[in-house]
């Protein structure tokens, strides 16, 4: 049998996420595809830097968190965006990674257009973390 969590327990664990990365980290998103872990070093180019809100995620509810506030910014560089990575707010430690699509595309992170261009206004879609083990 698969170990089983309740809600309050799933909910403290993604709370605990926001808590441990702190306030307004910095969110990157780069070409290509995810690097095997966050402590492997970012691959691809650089195509945004977004600085999110002090309190960046809603509180967990039922086992999910989502975005809060606008997450939005400016293209420093051109390319197709792949993967985002989620930075504490000094930038040196990487806490969460996944792939990006368009709306709709199915990824972990989805953005309003994935073709970045310099200076191009970016803005996230949507963005929501689930603890697993319901």
């Amino acid at each position: 049998m698969a170990i089983q969590l309740s809600t309050t327990v799933r909910n403290a664990r993604l709370d605990a996420v926001e808590t441990a990365i702190g306030t307004s980290p910095q969110l990157r998103l780069y070409t290509g595809a995810v690097p095997a872990s966050c402590a492997t070093a970012a691959s691809g180019t650089l195509l945004a830097t977004i600085t999110l809100p002090s309190d960046w995620l809603s509180a967990a509810s039922n086992g999910s968190k989502a975005m809060a506030g606008t997450w939005s910014g400016t293209g420093s560089a051109a390319g197709t965006a792949g993967y985002y990575r989620i930075y504490d707010s000094t930038g040196t430690t990487c806490h969460l990674q996944g792939t990006v699509t368009a709306t709709g595309g199915g990824g972990d992170m989805t953005l309003d257009n994935t073709s970045i261009a310099s200076s191009q206004a970016v803005s996230v879609s949507s963005y929501s973390l689930t603890d697993a083990n319901a």
